[in-house]
């Protein structure tokens, strides 16, 4: 039946596309175990190659044929296709394509397929015009979408973000607002946790996010401004209550999560009149969240706040005073002193907000915290690399950069701040050198932004280093995080450590057997040598020491047995001394003799 509607749908017809809508939506009714619907329908699904050949007929050919049918031609540009609802026939067929969107979001629902729900996905948008029509079951596309959006495989989530975005271009009035609010609740559900696996879908979230914000200014500053005064809340609340409940909902994945994200949107969207007004409490409320528990267990935190505000600074061209909180570390921390313990792996700043105590005395800590100052202080002045006042405004990272060398005695550290402290005075000099050619006063401040323009656009040397060095560092991050999971996937084999005593155990019984004599005649060549003698030897030894009252008795060879003092036995007795006991005794020598120390007049 199937093969005989694919045939006839070339000419389709309101009856044949009122029995394939019918067909569709018995076998969406079995996905759903919905039994008794599926017995309630005109048709019954029962074998799954029926259902894959109806599902594909529909989702690849159908509204083609109903495009044909509806306007009599397939448009070109899918993007610009007419409203539905102008066609003459859109009466008789209005009933049947809502059946059909209502059944197709239910089939979204229920595949688990990421290539399935891909073509579904792609379907979907290029039906968006009909779902428009119909504003409940566009309402619940959205919701739909959203879901996917925020959980989906990429691809999926791609195309769920591409059905969203033209859905709400089509219809800011009616869609937009509401949308927004639910991806930025869904958005702040899914930063509960981060890690090197959630980090990409994070960013791909903040990125989609300021798309949408974008599409409507005076619509993202209302969201704006309601965000950024929640979260200024939960910081004035940390900041009077002292409780650590109040800190722990400052100091969280989801609140510096929030924080980065109004700055992307911001940097992305300005210059706008609508928004340059939130600019100055987005950036008092991060300030905020650096000084409320400013110690080095937080240091993690701080970065990540840091480069939201230089993000916010340099896409915005406001000044913000960045500097002073990346050069406070410089001092607070001594590089110098000996790590109390090593760490195999180093530590990912990118992924935690806090450090323990037993971290903050590891030596892997030090090394990411110079090398995060040396990110963040290049980050920064890079933004400000253009600007005239450069040089003054780059005067106390050079101070304390030299203070640094001077103290640091730990050459890896050293090597690292003294090629920043020269591309930062080379860049300086560079200013320097451009600024006194300059023909215009301080206080023509058009004059400065051409200049300053006209600099950005030629380039600096920090600018040039900057763009070096970035696509270097974004290797070594993807390298990082590609070979963590190269690591991870390998099935190494668990080495369990024995203790001490049953190592022993094992290696006695081993190897007891490795020394023993081979013959009776290595043995007595062996006891001539001094070591271990038979046990008749050892007898004639204790009953000679026994008689001889006068003479000390000494340890021997490894087996403990005793010998007597060479001054008073025979020639037979020396020969059947150790070696070791002859040194020893040659090693002690004659007794000392202790005579009175005579001193003359001269001395």
């Amino acid at each position: 039946m199937v093969d005989r509607w694919k045939q006839a749908a070339q000419h389709l017809t309101p009856r044949l596309f009122h029995e394939v809508v019918q067909a569709f939506r018995a076998a969406v009714t079995i996905t759903q175990g919905d039994q008794e619907g599926a017995e309630a329908s005109k048709f019954q699904v029962t074998d799954s190659a029926v259902f894959n050949a109806l599902v594909t007929f529909c989702v690849r050919d159908l509204f083609g044929c109903l495009q044909k049918l509806l306007f009599g031609k397939t448009p070109k540009d899918s993007s610009r296709l007419p409203q539905p609802s102008s066609s003459p026939l859109w009466g008789k067929l209005r009933l049947d394509v809502k059946a059909y969107l209502s059944s197709v979001i239910q089939l979204v629902a229920c595949v688990a397929e990421a290539t399935v729900a891909a073509a579904l996905l792609q379907h979907i948008g290029s039906a968006v015009p009909y779902f428009l029509t119909f504003p409940k079951q566009c309402r619940m596309l959205l919701k739909r979408m959203v879901v996917l959006w925020s959980t989906g495989e990429e691809t999926v989530r791609v195309l769920a973000f591409l059905v969203l975005i033209r859905v709400c271009r089509h219809q800011k009035d009616t869609f937009l607002s509401p949308v927004l609010k639910q991806m930025y609740i869904t958005y702040v559900k899914n930063c509960r946790f981060t890690s090197p696996s959630t980090l990409p879908l994070i960013g791909f979230m903040q990125r989609t996010l300021t798309e949408l914000l974008a599409l409507d200014t005076s619509v993202a500053y209302q969201h704006a401004f309601l965000y950024i005064r929640q979260l200024a809340i939960h910081l004035r609340s940390a900041m009077t209550t002292r409780r650590k409940e109040a800190h722990q909902s400052v100091y969280s994945w989801q609140f510096v999560h929030c924080l980065q994200l109004w700055c992307r949107v911001l940097s992305t969207i300005c210059p706008s009149d609508a928004l340059q007004p939130v600019v100055y409490p987005l950036a008092q409320v991060i300030l905020g969240c650096i000084k409320l528990v400013p110690t080095a267990r937080f240091y993690p935190l701080r970065m990540h706040c840091v480069r939201a505000l230089t993000l916010l600074s340099e896409g915005t061209g406001t000044f913000i005073p960045v500097l002073p909180f990346i050069l406070e570390v410089f001092q607070q921390v001594d590089f110098n002193k000996k790590p109390g313990r090593m760490s195999s792996k180093p530590i990912n700043f990118a992924v935690i907000l806090k450090l323990s105590k037993v971290n903050l005395q590891e030596k892997a800590y030090r090394d990411g915290l110079v090398e995060q100052l040396y990110d963040l202080t290049l980050e920064y002045l890079h933004s400000q690399a253009h600007s005239i006042a450069f040089p003054e405004l780059a005067l106390p990272a050079i101070l304390q950069l030299k203070s640094f060398l001077r103290e640091c005695k730990v050459a890896n550290y050293c090597r690292q701040v003294r090629q920043l402290l020269e591309k930062v005075q080379e860049n300086a000099d560079h200013i320097s050198s451009l600024r006194q050619r300059a023909s215009f006063g301080v206080t023509n401040q058009q004059a400065v932004d051409d200049w300053e323009k006209q600099t950005r656009e030629e380039g600096t040397p920090l600018t040039k280093y900057y763009s070096q060095w970035r696509k270097l560092r974004d290797r070594e991050i993807q390298l990082e995080i590609s070979g963590k999971e190269r690591l991870e996937d390998l099935d190494f084999p668990e080495i369990k450590r024995r203790k001490l005593g049953d190592r022993k155990d094992e290696d006695r019984v081993e190897f007891k057997d490795l020394f023993d004599l081979d013959s009776e005649e290595d043995a007595a060549d062996f006891s001539e040598r001094g070591a271990p003698r038979s046990s008749g030897a050892q007898q004639r030894v204790e009953e000679e020491d026994k008689d001889e009252d006068d003479e000390d008795e000494d340890d021997g060879s490894s087996s403990g047995q005793e010998v007597s003092n060479s001054e008073d036995g025979g020639p037979d007795a020396d020969a059947e001394l150790a070696p070791r006991e002859l040194w020893r005794l040659l090693a002690q020598g004659p007794e000392d003799e202790l005579q009175d120390l005579q001193l003359s007049e001269e001395d």
